[in-house]
């Protein structure tokens, strides 16, 4: 059973992994293209010092051993440039590096190891337009988004840096005479942080800044390996410049061995993972089983209600940008739109005609605002996903079709006249598709907007001040972002930001998600003479 279960979780993470990569299917049509690197119009690539063939390995010195994978350009499906992957020894090299790197950061002063996160903005500050560029290229994103982006990972380290001078634990009334009862807060050492194509910066930037200003170090495993490739050149630049070990920020470009490992291996004291609740649940069932500690951030069904006191107009931009933003590939798009029976057709009206306004073209083109999906597979998921809403009672009202041009493009698609439990509905497809939905009351809004197996983000459109804070108590909205007359995409830094379900339960930047990240240990000191024994047991 064990066997079968491991071979399971590798196929899994295999899937979850892989880009846009497959080299034993497409070398020959690497061979045969010219990499983009080597054309003249992305000589930036070069500035950035990526070459055709780049290490995926890097531990405080850099390397790669293992499979050749080539990442390609989600626009035009070329190739850009080659990575090395890591072999499972470079692997078990990095994890050792790494936590001899822990001996010494952890020796290091919350302040002062704030101060190297700060460093670490800085030098993603003069590179911002540059790594966006880079998002944009390999992930498929509109550039401002790319750019947006890297701000996160900027902005989080702000936070961080702040953070590194708060973190404490309370001194707690002890019951005994001359003792006191206080929280010591101590890192878990070493974290794994496994993050998705769809947020090739920001999530492991969220990650990283608070891992490290609490005593960690961080091991990185990414799919979109040219950004994987450059932002830890950007953060080792910081690190050699203030003497520090490269090892506390490691990296390893690889594949699902890579991922099993870190998952099974009992040296990662915290597991942050983030992809599609499949796989989330291999990985939490490796982790459990050695009692280790994770942090899931997984898939989304999340939807938008609007009530007939609404200001439609703004309802109508906030569900056109939940729904085609990243082309539907954030888990927190907007998946459903339920609209009360009142406002349904002029809704539905006003957000195809927006539908239908939308500037699609190359994502590195300023005046883009809808870019390619990632990969070809998602782009048979979106057809697919069609397919079965047609044969669910679903009406296309626009879109549905894949565009005739070079690249991963699809129509952002609008149906409606769905069941609210059909199963199209009830399924996360990462895919530029909205399903909107009519009903009439509040309480069948509020159960059908919790009936779903995610929970992650839910957002109403109303006047109602009774409303609203019936939506944020228990019998409201079961998710772990709650809002009021905003989308559901576009969460805050200083806000924790994860869910609840399905979603996987973790919570990552804001507010006490530091906590994840440390061990806690109640400690009690006896500072008189006496021994006062629990239960008043007194020994003679």
């Amino acid at each position: 059973m064990q066997r079968v279960l491991t071979q399971n979780v590798a196929r899994l993470l295999a899937l979850s992994l892989r880009t846009k990569l497959s080299p034993s299917v497409r070398a020959a049509a690497v061979n045969m293209s010219t990499l983009l690197v080597n054309r003249p119009q992305y000589s930036w690539l070069r500035e950035l010092g990526l070459g055709e063939d780049n290490d995926g390995v890097y531990n405080g010195c850099w390397g790669g051993q293992g499979q050749v994978v080539t990442s390609y350009c989600p626009a035009n499906n070329e190739p850009i440039a080659r990575v090395r992957q890591a072999t499972m020894a470079e692997y078990e090299e990095t994890v050792q590096k790494a936590q001899d790197a822990w001996k010494v950061w952890a020796d290091v002063p919350a302040p002062k190891r704030g101060e190297i996160v700060r460093q670490i903005g800085d030098a993603l500050r003069g590179k911002i337009k540059a790594l966006g560029s880079l998002v944009s290229l390999e992930m498929g994103k509109i550039y401002v988004e790319g750019v947006g982006e890297v701000q996160e990972y900027v902005d989080v380290c702000d936070y961080a840096v702040g953070l590194s001078r708060m973190i404490g634990g309370p001194i707690l009334p002890s019951e005994r005479p001359g003792h006191a009862l206080i929280e010591q807060w101590n890192p878990v050492g070493l974290v794994g942080i496994i993050t998705a194509f769809n947020f090739p910066v920001a999530v492991y930037g969220w990650n990283n800044a608070i891992a490290l200003i609490c005593g960690n170090v961080c091991l990185w495993l990414d799919l979109t390996v040219l950004c994987f490739v450059f932002v830890c050149r950007i953060v080792a630049e910081v690190l050699e410049r203030n003497h520090l070990p490269g090892a506390i920020c490691s990296m390893t470009c690889g594949g699902a061995d890579i991922g099993t490992a870190m998952a099974k291996d009992e040296r990662v004291g915290l597991l942050s993972f983030t992809g599609s609740t499949q796989v989330g649940k291999q990985v939490a069932m490796m982790v459990q089983e050695r009692f280790g500690r994770q942090l899931l951030e997984l898939g989304g069904n999340n939807a938008i209600i609007v009530f007939e006191d609404a200001d439609l107009n703004l309802v109508v931009p906030s569900a056109v940008f939940a729904s085609v933003g990243t082309a539907g590939q954030r888990c927190t798009t907007t998946r459903r739109l339920m609209l009360h029976e009142s406002v349904h057709d002029d809704v539905v009206e006003r957000i195809a005609k927006a539908y239908k306004q939308i500037r699609i073209g190359d994502p590195w083109d300023p005046n883009t605002l809808y870019g390619p999906l990632h990969t070809k597979q998602a782009v048979q998921q979106y057809l697919a996903a069609i397919d079965q809403a047609k044969q669910q009672g679903g009406t296309l009202v626009c879109g549905g079709k894949v565009m005739d041009r070079p690249g991963n493009y699809v129509e952002p698609t609008i149906i409606t006249g769905l069941p609210h439990d059909a199963p199209i509905v009830h399924t996360e497809t990462f895919v530029p598709i909205l399903y909107v939905l009519k009903f009439k009351t509040e309480d069948e809004a509020f159960a059908w907007n919790n009936e779903v197996k995610q929970g992650l983000s839910s957002s109403i459109f109303t006047k109602d001040m009774g409303r609203v804070f019936r939506w944020l108590g228990p019998k409201g909205s079961d998710c772990g972002i709650v809002n009021v007359n905003i989308p559901t995409s576009g969460a805050e830094i200083g806000g924790a930001f994860g869910g609840e379900k399905h979603t996987g339960g973790g919570r990552e930047s804001g507010s006490d998600s530091w906590k994840q990240y440390m061990r806690r240990s109640t400690c009690t000191i006896n500072y008189s003479k006496d021994l006062p024994l629990a239960q008043g047991i007194k020994f003679e």
